[in-house]
C-alpha cells in the first residue's frame, strides 16, 4: 500500500504543485482585489492638475459667460468640499450683465478628472440658462479626503444643505443632474430630498453590473462597494430625465435603458446618437441642450 501511495504522489505530485500555485495566486489576486477595490473604482484628478483658469472677461457682445465662485463646505463627517457656484453673464459693452433664472442645477460629475475639467459644458449650460453648482468629491480637485462609496453620499448631501442652509435655494429651485458616477450620488440624494427634477445621464444600475461588464472574472459577491441605482430610482417620486447613447463605450447603454424602465413616471428618455461616453455634450450638440432646456423649463414651479 505504501508503495502505491508513493508511485501514486511521483506520478501526480507535480501536477497537485501547479494546481497549488495558482490556487495560491487566485486567492491572492482576489484579497488584493478586495483590499484596494476603491481605488480600482475611482480615479480622482487632485489639484493642481486641472484646468484651473478660466475666462471671465468678455470679447464680444452677446457671449454668454459663468461668473464662477469657489464654495467651500463641510459635510456631516467633517471633509472640508470645494465647489464652483456659477451663474450666467451675457456680455454687453465689455461688462458681463446678470441673466434672471430660476434653476440651479447641482450637479455631480463622472469618475475622472475634477470640476475644472467640466467647464465647457458649464459654459454651455449658460445658455439654457440655468446656474450650476458643481462640486468636486472627496479625493478629487481642492477637496480633502478618501473617495469611497459612503464618501459620494455624505458629499451629495452636504452640497444639498449647503444650497439650501448657505445659498437659500428653495427645493422645488434645484435640479439634480448625475452624470456616470455622478448618477450614483445623484440618485441616492433624491430619494431623501425633494427637488424640482432629476437629470441622469450616462449612468448604470449597481456595481454589480458594471463589473459584470468590466471584469466579468470576478465573483460579484466580494464587493462591497454597491451603488444600487435600481433600487432607490424606483422610489424617486420628482420628474425624471435619463439620457444615454448606443455608442457609450463605458456604461452600456442598456443599463441606462433598465434604470429609466424601472423608474417611476414622470418620467422621460432622451438618446443621444452615435456620442461616446465622454462626447454627449459635443455630439449631441444643441438638440441635446434643447432636451435639458425642456426638462428643465417643464420643472419651473
Amino acid at each position: 500500500m505504501k508503495d502505491l501511495v508513493l508511485h501514486f504522489w511521483r506520478s501526480h505530485g507535480a501536477l497537485y504543485r501547479i494546481v497549488r500555485i495558482i490556487l495560491s495566486v487566485v486567492v491572492f489576486g482576489l484579497v488584493l482585489l478586495m483590499t484596494f477595490e476603491d481605488k480600482l473604482i475611482y480615479f480622482p484628478t487632485r489639484y493642481p492638475d486641472g484646468y484651473w483658469t478660466v475666462r471671465e472677461n468678455c470679447e464680444h457682445d452677446g457671449e454668454i459667460l459663468p461668473a464662477v465662485e469657489d464654495s467651500r463646505f463641510s459635510t456631516s463627517d467633517g471633509v472640508a468640499l470645494h465647489g464652483w457656484y456659477c451663474s450666467p453673464l451675457r456680455c454687453q459693452d465689455g461688462k458681463g450683465l446678470a441673466i434672471d433664472t430660476k434653476i440651479v442645477v447641482l450637479w455631480f460629475h463622472g469618475n475622472a478628472g475634477n470640476i475644472s475639467y467640466r467647464y465647457d459644458m458649464i459654459r454651455a449650460m449658460m445658455d439654457i440658462p440655468v446656474q450650476v453648482f458643481i462640486i468636486d468629491y472627496r479625493g478629487y480637485g481642492k477637496s480633502e479626503g478618501t473617495p469611497s462609496e459612503k464618501g459620494l453620499y455624505l458629499d451629495a448631501q452636504a452640497a444639498w444643505d449647503y444650497l439650501i442652509s448657505v445659498r437659500k435655494i428653495e427645493p422645488q429651485r434645484i435640479v439634480i443632474l448625475g452624470k456616470s458616477l455622478g448618477g450614483v450620488p445623484a440618485i441616492d440624494l433624491a430619494t431623501r430630498v425633494k427637488p424640482a427634477g432629476l437629470i441622469v445621464q450616462s449612468s448604470f444600475t449597481s456595481a454589480s453590473d458594471m463589473a459584470k461588464r468590466i471584469m466579468p472574472f470576478l465573483p460579484r459577491f466580494l464587493l462591497h462597494t454597491r451603488m444600487d441605482s435600481i433600487n432607490k430610482i424606483v422610489s424617486v417620486q420628482c420628474p425624471k430625465l435619463f439620457i444615454h447613447s448606443r455608442a457609450d463605450e463605458i456604461v452600456p447603454y442598456e443599463l441606462g435603458q433598465k434604470l429609466f424602465e424601472a423608474a417611476c413616471e414622470p418620467k422621460e428618455f432622451y438618446e443621444v446618437k452615435g456620442s461616446p461616453h465622454n462626447s454627449t455634450y459635443l455630439i449631441g450638440g444643441k438638440p441635446y441642450l434643447a432636451a435639458l432646456r425642456r426638462f428643465i423649463e417643464s420643472v419651473k414651479q
